[in-house]
């Protein structure tokens, strides 16, 4: 059998356990043109080998992590350096890839109007050996100010006049894919199925909003709940608020509310994450919430408009004991999520991955080491540490 000519590389990684199917199998994997490929028509139509094998010894190949929710990281604020952005997401990307993330959705806190206008037009949706960039995450500015959190008060709105307000505030949709919202901050829940049809995902979060109100909106098509717990009405047995939303039968059955949580060992007690998972896991999605404190010692930085302090591991609103996101990388998260949860390795490793890319509707390029696939995927010892990170089928970290 002869090795394949032309300029298509066919690369053979064998030594390996996959995730695959919710399970880990000894199979090879095999890459070609950036995409995870079916090595059978390799055997039997073109009758070749692979030009480059690779033993993983032993290692799992997972599908690369997906972070939906992420303010920065290793001195970045996405919402605060206007003048460096382009720089500042691509610095971010390549840190990110050391934690196993090969995609990611910049996010946007509440901010001035001026500040949307000129951030998100600067965003790049290409960066340089580093993860992807999915589109844009804005966390505001239409949320309930008494659950503002880390969030400038004077700059929350509410949505008056439907996508004209949006356009307004944003200046463009084009490169935006997540909003978190609080619904009662929305006039009309029209709107929701409006930004739906756009191919926009719509969160609620930052909310004082009762379960009826989180179910109209789901019923308008809201799909997300923005760091589940964190800045919304505590759990009431009358009236669960969003909490509820994982256990409503007002949601149809073929429909998934997804929820992104916080397992930096800070932002969710333990006892809640198992809560979360037991009640309903198909929805869970890991995020990080990081700040551009991820990478970094102690001191104070920043979130958007406001300085943070950063002290004993915890980042606070400078001055409060508000808390404002996380400096937790991924891969901590992920092994901390399977340590309070008693969960089985393949699917903490899917909540950052397969789940996010669901909740995206991605799944056939991303979050998966299915055939077809983008070759995005990580090297994992048994104890779930990151030993390398390949985007497009090109090694872009190795520990």
């Amino acid at each position: 059998m002869a090795s394949c000519s032309g300029d298509s590389r066919l690369i053979q990684f064998f030594n390996c356990r996959l995730v695959r199917d919710h399970r880990l199998v000894e199979e090879d994997l095999w890459v070609r043109n950036g995409k995870i490929i079916n090595p059978e028509p390799i055997f039997f139509d073109e009758r070749c080998k692979a030009h480059t094998l690779i033993n993983c010894e032993g290692a799992i190949i997972a599908p690369g992590y997906i972070d939906l929710q992420i303010n920065g990281g290793y001195g970045v604020d996405f919402s605060y350096d206007k003048d460096t952005t382009e720089q500042g997401v691509q610095k971010v990307a390549r840190g990110l890839v050391k934690s196993g993330v090969t995609s990611f959705c910049p996010t946007l806190v509440t901010s001035p109007n001026d500040t949307y206008h000129t951030i998100l037009p600067r965003i790049p949706m290409h960066t340089d050996r580093g993860a992807g960039v999915l589109g844009v995450h804005v966390e505001g500015p239409f949320i309930n100010p008494q659950k503002k959190g880390a969030h400038p008060e004077h700059c929350i709105q509410s949505i008056d006049n439907g996508l004209e307000t949006l356009c307004e505030t944003y200046g463009s949709l084009e490169r935006i894919k997540i909003i978190t919202l609080a619904p009662e901050q929305v006039k009309e829940l029209a709107v929701i199925s409006e930004l739906v049809e756009a191919g926009i995902v719509v969160s609620l979060g930052h909310s004082m909003a009762s379960l009826s109100d989180g179910e109209r909106a789901v019923q308008h098509g809201a799909s997300l709940i923005t760091h589940l717990f964190n800045a919304m009405l505590p759990f009431h047995h009358r009236d669960p608020g969003l909490v509820g939303l994982l256990a409503s039968d007002a949601i149809p059955a073929d429909r998934t509310v997804y929820f992104g949580i916080i397992a930096d060992g800070v932002h969710t007690h333990p006892a809640a994450l198992r809560i979360a998972y037991r009640t309903h896991c198909q929805g869970l999605i890991l995020v990080t919430d990081a700040i551009s404190a991820l990478g970094l010692e102690d001191g104070i930085h920043h979130i958007g408009q406001l300085p943070l302090e950063v002290k004993q591991g915890k980042a606070f609103v400078a001055g409060s004991d508000t808390l404002c996101g996380s400096i937790a990388p991924m891969d901590e998260c992920v092994r901390i999520f399977q340590r309070a949860t008693g969960c089985s390795q393949v699917f903490a490793i899917e909540a950052a991955s397969l789940h996010p890319a669901r909740c995206l509707r991605i799944e056939a390029e991303k979050g998966t080491l299915d055939f077809g696939s983008d070759a995005d995927f990580i090297f994992l010892n048994d104890e779930l540490e990151v030993l390398a990170t390949w985007i497009g089928g090109v090694c872009v970290h190795a520990k």
